[in-house]
């Protein structure tokens, strides 16, 4: 599912009361919000959905260059971690209770 659908699917579900510009810029508001906080060591939980949290990856050896069989390194970088609620994840494997 892409950011319009999800637009188009809230669209339907709340009457169109709101237009869809206005969803785009409440769910662009959400996303900026997880994003800011997860950017600056905040976790940011959503409950009964997950937690969005960040992760430090260390730096390693990934590969070899098959050509000159040089080592190729990955830089550390920063990950996004996403860990599901106890009801998500029970909504998930109840297949036939997922409204």
């Amino acid at each position: 599912m892409v950011k319009s659908e999800i637009i188009s699917k809230l669209s339907e579900k709340i009457h169109r009361k709101l237009k869809k510009s206005e969803i785009e810029k409440i769910l662009q508001v959400i996303t900026d919000s997880i994003v800011n906080q997860v950017k600056y060591h905040r976790a940011t939980e959503i409950r009964q959905f997950g937690r969005f949290s960040q992760k430090k990856i260390k730096e390693k050896v990934n590969a070899r260059n098959p050509r000159t069989g040089e080592k190729v390194h990955s830089k550390e970088k920063i990950s996004i971690i996403f860990k599901m609620s106890k009801d998500l994840k029970k909504r998930i494997n109840n297949l036939g209770n997922l409204n």
